[in-house]
């Protein structure tokens, strides 16, 4: 019985994770009683589907409890919540004209704002809770503490004291869930999607296990169709998706694991006992580290969802070949990047038009930012200025302008507003928020960049680039030191490619291969540098994440723009010798073709089954020498 509590019982300290042995047993039981509902002459009959439907969404949950105990109730709250709003929206039929969907009532759009605001409201609470807290106390300097509503009211029907009320918990994958149920009521409302009769349905869709806690992010008119299609496993496929299982368990455990606990846990853990060039390392090893966590934990989902019929969307594609940092989003965390496109950039006006929803986000942006540097002059007044210049431009010049540059402007703006929200997204702190701030600041100096001549870039790019030094020069200070290199290093390459240009060099193969060689670096390490702040705000408290985060980047800053000592490199390369292999393995295998992959992909699937076990269970092996004493959780766990 001691045991049988054991397995039944939630323990914080043991959560059910794809890397643990426990998760392959749990999963082992799942998809035996699996198989056995979906054998059989009728397999293919509704009744067997709902039954698979059902029993699946009792294995979710019961899932879900063992990662996150009690917050169960909150994924059946929302589930609840939504279908009811969702099912008693008026049914969309589509206009005479153009197919779109007939206007909704006030009664229709009240219910869809109901939907948002409970379930924001619910994110907010538990996400942001610490954040807005303290933002208020500073501006105001009240001393407001959190409170645990939630945990008030279970001890009113516990033993007291039971809960802690001074303590706010973050629900694993609640990001998500919530992402993914409002995208479903929304597209009820437009009219894409009919809403679900059946309500286990709908929460089987909400909390599907392998994608439940990491995403990807599943549309609803994407999965839905499923529930009802006849089960087929074929051989290929199985082997596809056990292919994708061990891809996964290799890229967290082998790479991502060891890369972390090896170094760069490490030298975030306190960034002044590490020098310069160590630092600067382990930024670009984090880099590796983050998309070897986060596709490792998507390929074993969608290895797992396939086992079961059921297929996600890709949310990954070779995100560090992008040759600019617009291209690199369209890669990385795909299905969060379609969720922010659908429901925030194109309702803020897309490339079409900048409304109120945009004049709105940039004021809050700026008045927030203001005030909690106190540099409201400075940061008030150049934006009043821009802004109006904007208003202006929009509603009475930009008639005469190009439809391309009306296009760029609005875009511009609506895509930073994006990218911030979507920093935000990431979790509570400033460090994200500024995270996201220079992802859509480099997006825009890119598309203005790729916009220019030649010789305005090279008058652009020599300006920056001395009057970086002359910062340097004057304040010695390492943050500018830092932008000084690197500017120069793209000064060097934008001099090479002007003088070639006015050469009059014609294209080929290998000076195309030289060019996107060099827009890959540059991305990839301006996407490096960004991971800074990502990294400074993982893993934190939320009671302390602003100040602890903001100082790890700050020492970070300073030790990789100060002063290095060239005799350190050597020492370091060759200590850390298997973790320096491991990245530039991790690269290279990373800059494979495609179409190389997808040849060793078919070609384990096509394997004969014996010769398949083998390989398995040779993976198995070597995966399990990686393992490291203390289980490291997948990092999109804490969004």
């Amino acid at each position: 019985m001691d045991f049988i509590t054991h397995i039944l019982a939630f323990n914080s300290e043991s959560p059910l994770l794809f890397t643990q042995f426990y998760f392959w047993a749990f999963f082992a039981l799942v998809f035996s009683l699996f198989a056995l509902i979906m054998s059989g002459k009728s397999a293919d009959g509704k009744s067997r589907l709902h039954l698979r439907n059902v029993y699946l969404l009792f294995v979710s949950w019961f899932f879900y409890y063992k990662t996150s105990g009690l917050f169960l109730l909150i994924l059946a709250f929302v589930t609840l919540s939504d279908w009811i709003i969702a099912k008693n929206l008026s049914p969309a039929l589509p206009s005479r004209e153009g197919g779109k969907a007939s206007p909704r009532s006030k009664r229709d759009f009240s219910l869809l704002t109901l939907s948002v605001v409970i379930d924001l409201g619910l994110l907010a609470y538990f996400k942001y809770a610490y954040f807005f807290t303290n933002m208020v106390n500073d501006l105001f300097g009240t001393g407001f503490q959190v409170f645990d509503i939630f945990a008030y009211i279970g001890n009113g029907f516990a033993e007291a004291g039971r809960f802690s009320v001074d303590t706010i918990v973050l629900p694993v994958g609640i990001s998500f869930y919530i992402f993914q149920v409002i995208s479903y009521t929304a597209d009820v409302y437009r009219g894409r999607i009919q809403p679900v009769k059946n309500i286990l349905d709908f929460g089987f869709y909400v909390s599907f296990f392998p994608q439940l806690v990491a995403g990807p992010i599943v549309r609803a008119e994407e999965f839905i169709p499923q529930l009802y299609k006849p089960y087929r496993l074929s051989r290929r496929v199985f082997g596809v998706a056990v292919f994708w299982i061990l891809n996964g368990l290799a890229k967290k455990i082998i790479m991502s694991d060891y890369l972390a606990v090896n170094l760069i846990d490490r030298v975030f853990d306190n960034p002044l006992l590490f020098s310069g060039f160590e630092n600067l390392f382990a930024l670009f090893a984090y880099s590796l580290q983050v998309y070897a966590d986060f596709s490792g934990y998507t390929d074993i989902a969608i290895g797992v969802a396939m086992l079961m019929g059921f297929y996600l969307p890709m949310n990954f594609n070779s995100p560090y070949k992008s040759q600019s940092p617009q291209e690199f989003w369209r890669r990385w965390h795909m299905s969060l990047g379609r969720w922010l496109k659908t429901y925030l950039y194109i309702p803020l006006g897309g490339n079409r038009k900048i409304g109120f929803g945009t004049y709105f986000w940039l004021s809050l942006i700026a008045f927030v930012s203001a005030a909690l540097t106190g540099w409201w002059w400075q940061i008030l007044v150049p934006f009043g200025v821009f802004m109006t210049g904007v208003f202006v431009w929009d509603k009475w010049i930009s008639q005469k302008a190009s439809v391309e540059r009306r296009k760029l402007l609005y875009a511009n703006l609506n895509s930073f507003i994006t990218q911030v929200l979507g920093g935000l997204w990431h979790g509570a702190s400033w460090n994200f928020i500024i995270w996201g701030g220079i992802n859509g600041i480099g997006m825009i100096v890119e598309k203005i960049w790729r916009g220019m001549n030649w010789h305005v870039r090279m008058v652009c790019i020599s300006l920056l680039c001395g009057g970086l030094w002359l910062a340097v020069y004057y304040t010695n200070l390492p943050a500018w030191r830092l932008f000084a290199v690197w500017t120069s290093i793209i000064w060097v390459g934008t001099t090479v490619r002007y003088v070639y240009h006015l050469c009059k060099g014609s294209d080929n193969r290998i000076t195309n291969g030289l060019s996107t060689a060099w827009a890959v670096i540059q991305t990839f390490t301006f996407i490096t540098f960004t991971r800074l702040f990502f990294r400074s705000s993982s893993n934190l408290d939320p009671a302390t994440a602003n100040e602890v985060a903001w100082a790890t980047a700050k020492n970070m800053v300073n030790q990789i723009g100060g002063a290095w000592s060239n005799a350190i490199i050597p020492d370091f390369l060759w200590e850390y010798r298997w973790v320096v292999a491991m990245f530039v393995a991790g690269m290279v295998i990373h800059w494979l073709p495609t179409n190389w992959k997808r040849r060793y992909r078919l070609a384990f699937s096509a394997m004969p089954l014996w010769l398949m076990v083998i390989a398995v269970c040779i993976a198995i092996v070597v995966i399990y020498q990686f393992v490291t004493a203390d289980m490291q959780p997948f990092i999109y766990f804490q969004f």
